[in-house]
């Protein structure tokens, strides 16, 4: 299956999270796509000092791809910087919260898998 931009939807979200600012996501698939148990397909625009609140992953796992931009990920015990390429993965209860404080537009790549039932 091929999806044009064209043909993805976009929504915003506001506070995500209890984070700053507006996310806009723009669906690459939604989850009524896919036959395996993933809940999210999406790229992730969060604006200069924006970002998305501490959440936690028990039952699926989440995988960032740094795409444009840089930020600050924190996951619960370390803060790190994260710049394009870096790919990140949270999950089995593990919680991680991302910021971006630089002068560009952070584009995060985000997939959500399910752990099987």
């Amino acid at each position: 299956m091929i999806r044009k931009p064209s043909e993805m939807e976009s929504e915003v979200r506001e506070r995500m999270r209890g984070g700053e600012g507006s996310v806009t996501f723009r669906h690459m698939f939604k989850k009524e796509a896919f036959t395996a148990p993933v809940r999210l397909c999406a790229a992730l625009t969060l604006p200069p000092g924006c970002g998305i609140g501490a959440h936690q992953h028990l039952t699926e796992d989440e995988i960032y791809i740094i795409t444009k931009g840089s930020g600050i990920l924190d996951d619960g015990e370390t803060k790190t910087r994260v710049s394009v390429g870096d790919a990140v993965l949270t999950g089995k209860g593990e919680s991680h919260a991302v910021h971006n404080d630089g002068d560009e537009p952070l584009e995060i790549m985000a997939i959500i898998v399910c752990y099987p039932e």
